[in-house]
């Protein structure tokens, strides 16, 4: 009977051990033993379902602490996962289309203790970056350009006899819509490239998408009929591919008729010679994982369409995708967003007053329409979207297209508001030269975030539109130096004849709480002096101007009193101010926060040389580099145009004196 107990003891010793070492492996964490994707790939497909949500979990914790993007990476997860479970990456090309769907790439990819410095100052980039991993094949900080850019590796890949490796481009978040990835499909339909586009369709881009592309997407995601089908279609298909050449051709003119009899309409990737498989669960990451080994396989170029909600696993996310797609400081728990509080009225951002202000020009002008591509929430056209529905126009990530566009609308006698960031103005060029200024069209350009962009790094910084837009004949080139300034800009803007028009104001928040003042018209190429002064000249343009303010009040508390002159327009110059500083002042301090080469310290130094006059000439702005990411003072004071810096400047060559301040 003891033998027995003993016995039993003893088994049941060893079976609840059994359960609580299964439990254990149950819930034992896998995330932190994965570095890179060969760590990964130690573990069973089954295992890939807790991974992808250890993976989410991570991204919440460190994005509500640290700031970022943040719906996007979460909608990708089980997408990231099984790409990197199925290739052979980093010698398999992927490509990441737009790079704020990154994060769980990063963090897989051996950059996991680095991820809490995603996006700060000498940190991790906030996009795919080459200098920073062999895993990111490509810089894509803006949208669009992975289908071209995966396409030339494959086209190199096949010329160096590299058969065996995989090009992958995952596009979504919108940057379908831009016509480079549409010339990357038409290429790549003609090249027998191995080159898969995956599709992540999540039906948004910062605001939800706009357009037939749209429209088409969502009737092929509802289709039931081709829904119910699709599975056993492409099983079938890709074991029947196998066969041989032959077979292949045979298996390519049934996929095509019944995926045309199913959708009733010509499948457009099909169209361009692209294999289209799709649209699949992108949340089944094993599902995935299994596709993408299949698709390997299939020769020539394919398209996988992944069906994906934006903001995946974060409840709030998922419901408001616009407001989440870039939050800021979160409480993970509560989902509160922590914003600054102040018990003191604070001056509106620039986008803000633009957005307001466009409504009321445009409620007393008939002929104002307002143009922006994908980014209404981002530059403020959501308040004209919102109160006049008919005359505000959400493009798409398409910036060539938007700024035609607008100049059709001038043909008519419109007035075109064409609202796009500064960098990414840079996109559409060529289309502002030849189709607005060559026909000198009154088409309006609000360029938002010019010059430092902040923690979106240097794909994002505003740097060159004073110098790209001054090299082009009929163009007024003007930045405001307040919120009042950029008001009366738009009111000059929108006058009879004005012309082709540029407006640049930088991200965040202006310097006046009482902002909304009575429109006045500007006299076009006119500045304006701040105060009066002696030894030294300071020359601003735009929002800097407010740091030369602070920089005279410091150095007139020490006897040092420069002149402070708001230049208003780059182009054209205020040529009777510039007559005066340089016959009464011997050093000139230009100011700008754009690119020194061809800014507007530039185009100073242009009229001096023109006149013959031999001031010195000190510039300040951004110097001829990229410059990485950090918070918008950080990077003032570290390229030298912050107040400290101005002070610094001007006690260089301005003298010291006991007299009453002669600053007004």
């Amino acid at each position: 009977m003891i033998f027995l107990l003993s016995l039993a003891t003893k088994y049941l010793t060893l079976y609840f051990y059994s359960i609580k070492h299964c439990m254990e492996d149950i819930t034992r964490p896998l995330l932190p033993n994965i570095n890179y994707p060969a760590d990964l790939k130690q573990y069973k497909e089954q295992d890939l379902e807790q991974i992808c949500q250890e993976l989410r979990q991570y991204i919440i914790d460190v994005v509500s602490v640290n700031g970022g993007h943040f719906g996007a990476s979460l909608g990708v997860v089980e997408l990231t996962v099984a790409l990197h479970y199925a290739l052979n990456t980093p010698y398999d090309k992927l490509v990441w289309d737009v790079g704020h769907q990154a994060y769980g790439h990063k963090i897989l990819t051996g950059r996991k203790s680095v991820f809490h410095t995603n996006r700060i100052m000498n940190g991790i980039s906030g996009f795919p970056k080459i200098s920073e991993s062999e895993y990111d094949t490509f810089g894509v900080g803006h949208s669009s350009t992975s289908i071209s850019a995966a396409l030339g590796m494959a086209v190199a890949s096949h010329y160096k006899g590299e058969t065996d490796r995989q090009h992958v481009a995952v596009i979504g978040d919108g940057a379908m819509t831009a016509g480079l990835a549409f010339e990357g499909l038409n290429h790549a339909g003609i090249e027998n490239s191995n080159l898969l586009v995956i599709l992540n369709d999540n039906c948004m881009s910062i605001d939800p998408n706009v357009g037939a592309l749209k429209e088409y997407l969502t009737s092929i995601t509802t289709s039931k009929s081709y829904n119910r089908f699709r599975d056993d279609i492409s099983n079938v298909l890709i074991k029947l591919s196998e066969l041989g050449p032959n077979a292949h051709k045979f298996v390519k003119k049934i996929e095509k008729s019944i995926k045309g009899t199913l959708l009733k309409q010509s499948n457009l990737f099909e169209a361009l010679n692209f294999r289209y498989f799709g649209p699949v669960d992108g949340h089944d990451v094993q599902r995935l994982a299994q596709i993408i080994s299949d698709l390997k396989d299939i020769p020539g170029p394919k398209l996988l369409h992944c069906v994906t909600v934006k903001g995946k696993g974060f409840a709030l996310a998922e419901k408001d995708q616009t407001k989440w797609h870039a939050p800021g400081l979160f409480d993970k728990i509560t989902g509160e967003i922590k914003k600054p509080v102040s018990d003191k009225p604070q001056p509106p951002k620039y986008q803000d007053v633009f957005g307001h202000t466009l409504v009321e020009l445009a409620e007393a002008n008939k002929k104002i329409v307002g143009i922006t591509p994908a980014m209404p929430s981002g530059s403020s056209m959501n308040i004209m979207m919102k109160a006049m529905p008919t005359r505000a126009f959400d493009v798409g990530i398409a910036e060539q297209h938007a700024v035609t566009f607008s100049a059709g609308l001038a043909t008519q006698g419109l007035v075109p508001f064409c609202n796009i960031y500064s960098s990414f103005m840079q996109r559409a060029y060529d289309q502002v030269i030849h189709d607005v200024a060559i026909q000198n069209l009154n088409v309006v350009f609000c360029l938002d975030r010019a010059g430092f962009a902040g923690s979106d790094g240097a794909t994002h910084h505003g740097a060159y539109d004073l110098a790209y837009m001054r090299c082009i004949p009929n163009m007024t080139v003007a930045a405001p130096m307040n919120e009042e300034e950029l008001r009366n800009l738009m009111y000059t803007a929108q006058q009879e004849n004005a012309g082709p028009f540029s407006i640049r104001y930088p991200r965040g928040n202006g310097v006046l709480t009482d902002w909304k003042r009575p429109f006045k018209v500007l006299e076009i190429g006119k500045g304006r002096k701040i105060c009066d002064g002696e030894d030294v000249a300071i020359l601003t343009i735009g929002h800097v101007g407010n740091f030369a303010v602070e920089a005279c009040k410091e150095l007139n508390s020490e006897g040092i009193h420069p002149a402070h002159y708001d230049m208003r327009f780059v182009k054209p110059l205020d040529e009777a101010l510039l007559h005066d500083v340089f016959k009464r002042y011997k050093n000139v301090i230009t100011v700008e926060d754009g690119c020194l080469q061809g800014g507007m310290g530039s185009a100073v130094l242009e009229f001096m040389a023109d006149h013959q006059y031999n001031s010195h000439v000190v510039r300040l702005g951004i110097p001829d580099e990229f410059i990485d990411h950090g918070e918008q003072p950080e990077l003032w004071a570290l390229c030298g145009f912050d107040t400290n810096a101005i002070i610094t400047a001007v006690k260089k060559t301005a003298v010291r004196r006991t007299t009453a301040t002669i600053a007004s």
